[in-house]
């Protein structure tokens, strides 16, 4: 039997998973650990700045691609912490990351020894397991289930702590008879099936919610293919955008409170049936549930059986993986088809495409300071269907959603359930660290930039170029808009007068100054009619030096977003000009109808 420490045997076992990169920062009691990936080679390791960045460099490394699993490393105490963000970020939005952290010695553990601290505890309700482990020749084991845990039910996060002493002790393991253990997901019945595609041709005025487990069970195409055999319309979550392109004949566009479309919303409330397919509910997307389930039938499939009623009862629930669901779902409408047992759709569909010339967003402008609909219709003009855009949370996230466009799966991602400031450098870093020839683009307002700008650096040592829309209005916008429903403007502002920088009247912080000394390439955008020169600037400097480029946009100080005020998704508050002429709306899927 062959001898190695349990440090060793676990980097063997990563290897045998399939994973190929790391992110972290070492540290005295992961040292050890980190020795193992020296001396067994084959995992190329990241250093990021903050153990926080490299857990959701890991998630971005994850969303990326079918079967990705990230890895984030740090040593004992506050790097575990640390990871903390990370680890509810990914269970959030069921997303398997590996988070291995070091630990003080076993005989030490419960003595207040240096950085020594409960971390397993700490992160059992955001991971599907945590453990510290304390005997040497259960580590093998134990990643072997983290690995089986990550991939079965509904995909999750897992910690691994492993105290020094054991990392150092040799045991016997054998890495070339390891292989994984089977992964387990629920399946739906061919009964459950009929039934559900029964209750869906009972309807008049169906839809299909497409939920971020479609991605997540790479069942784009699946999902597609049950659409254009019934003819439903398909309204994507946030999560699941891009599962099928938004130019599709059968995309009713987004719902909700925020992230949403005037069409989309409109179609919704017209419907009478919702197939919701791995999604979960969220409230971004439901609001008041008396007005989001009134006079429609719901079936509700997910991976995990315990989320079926979660939220509201469906009138019929399917526990199941999406993707075997949707092989059920494509076979038994196939056979309809085929017997000419489907009603047609096609009046339904079309009302659905209408709503969409009809009710729009107006994007142009030509005021300065920017205003921020311009720059994502300019966005939209110079990134193309193939772009990975990458977001976080706040108005220019929500502005985004409802504005860009997306066309594939995992070709828009974000931070759903969680929602951190800071996520989208690191996780930008990740993506473009699993996709090296993609062509990555984030979007971030000032403040979620400036939660993890040193992750710039990163880019910069590493060479991994993408581009970064920071849109900035030294304002907490979000915050400071949902404040206006208690009449208060307080701690949100941003705004000073640099004493270094007096060209930026009260916008603070020189971005561009910042950026290129973490070793990046920045520009600056205070007209509008700059904006298409300067991403197609950053186009070229990304390939041309290999780092992140930030291309920052200064906005007009207020904007509000188009938002319910009320928690109800059928009274969106539209606080801007919408769009009346085609003009107005350059950019949008189809030409304004007027």
């Amino acid at each position: 039997m062959a001898r190695m420490t349990a440090a060793r045997a676990a980097v063997e076992i990563l290897k045998r998973e399939g994973v190929s990169d790391a992110f972290g920062v070492p540290g005295a009691a992961i040292n050890p650990f980190y020795a193992a990936l020296k001396a067994s080679g084959g995992i190329h390791h990241t250093l990021a700045r903050h153990v926080e960045g490299a857990s959701h460099m890991a998630e971005g490394y994850t969303r990326t691609r079918p079967g990705n699993i990230g890895v984030c490393i740090g040593t004992s105490g506050p790097a575990g912490t640390d990871m903390i963000t990370g680890l509810y970020s990914a269970i959030g939005d069921s997303i398997p990351i590996l988070c291995i952290t070091g630990q003080a010695p076993t005989a030490v553990i419960h003595k207040e020894d240096f950085q020594a601290v409960d971390i397993a505890s700490i992160a059992g309700p955001v991971t599907k397991m945590a453990v510290t482990v304390l005997e040497a020749a259960q580590v093998p084991g134990v990643f072997q289930q983290a690995f089986h845990l990550m991939r079965s039910g509904r995909p999750g996060p897992v910690l691994i702590d492993l105290p020094i002493d054991v990392q150092l002790t040799e045991i016997e393991f054998d890495p070339e008879t390891y292989a994984p253990l089977s992964v387990y997901k629920p399946t739906a019945t061919r009964a459950q099936i009929e039934k559900a595609i029964t209750l869906l041709n009972a309807s008049e005025r169906p839809l299909i919610v497409a939920g971020g487990g479609v991605i997540n069970a790479d069942a784009a195409e699946l999902l597609v293919e049950f659409a254009e055999l019934t003819g439903t319309p398909v309204v994507p979550t946030l999560m699941g955008w891009g599962v099928l392109p938004d130019d599709h004949e059968l995309n009713a566009g987004m719902v909700g409170l925020q992230t949403s479309h005037r069409y989309g919303n409109a179609t919704f409330l017209e419907s009478d049936f919702v197939l919701g397919i791995g999604n979960r509910w969220a409230n971004r997307h439901t609001g008041k549930l008396d007005v989001y389930t009134a006079g429609r039938k719901f079936v509700h499939v997910d991976i995990e059986p315990t989320q079926i009623g979660k939220i509201f009862a469906p009138d019929y629930g399917i526990a199941s993986d999406a993707k075997a669901a949707l092989e059920l779902f494509v076979e038994v409408a196939r056979e309809l088809k085929a017997e000419g047992r489907l009603p047609d759709r096609s009046a339904w569909a079309a009302s659905a495409q209408e709503r969409k010339s009809t009710l729009q967003r107006r994007t142009h402008f030509d005021d300065i300071p920017i205003k921020p609909q311009r720059v994502y219709e300019e966005m939209n003009k110079a990134f193309g269907p193939e772009t990975r855009y990458v977001s976080t949370i706040g108005l220019s996230q929500i502005a985004g959603a409802q504005m860009l466009h997306v066309y594939r799966p995992r070709h828009w991602i974000n931070c759903g359930q969680a929602g951190p400031l800071g996520w989208t450098i690191p996780a930008a870093l990740g993506v473009a660290k699993a996709d090296p020839e993609a062509s990555v683009v984030a979007l971030s307002g000032d403040y979620d930039f400036q939660f993890m700008i040193e992750e710039l650096a990163v880019g910069a040592q590493h060479r991994i170029p993408y581009v970064h829309v920071l849109v900035n209005n030294a304002y907490l916008g979000l915050i400071r808009q949902a404040q206006i429903a208690l009449d208060i403007n307080f701690q949100v502002n941003l705004e000073f007068e640099n004493i270094n920088s007096p060209e930026l009247g009260v916008y603070g912080v020189d971005h561009i100054k910042v950026v290129e000394g973490l070793g990046c390439k920045a520009i600056r955008v205070t007209d509008p009619t700059e904006l298409a020169t300067a991403f197609e600037q950053a186009k070229k400097l990304a390939a041309e030096f290999r780092v992140p480029v930030v291309v920052e946009a200064i906005l007009e100080r207020i904007t509000n977003i188009a938002m319910s005020k009320t928690n109800d998704i059928s009274k969106v508050v539209e606080f801007e000009e919408i769009a009346t002429e085609p003009s107005h709306a350059p950019t949008s899927i189809r030409p304004l109808k007027v």
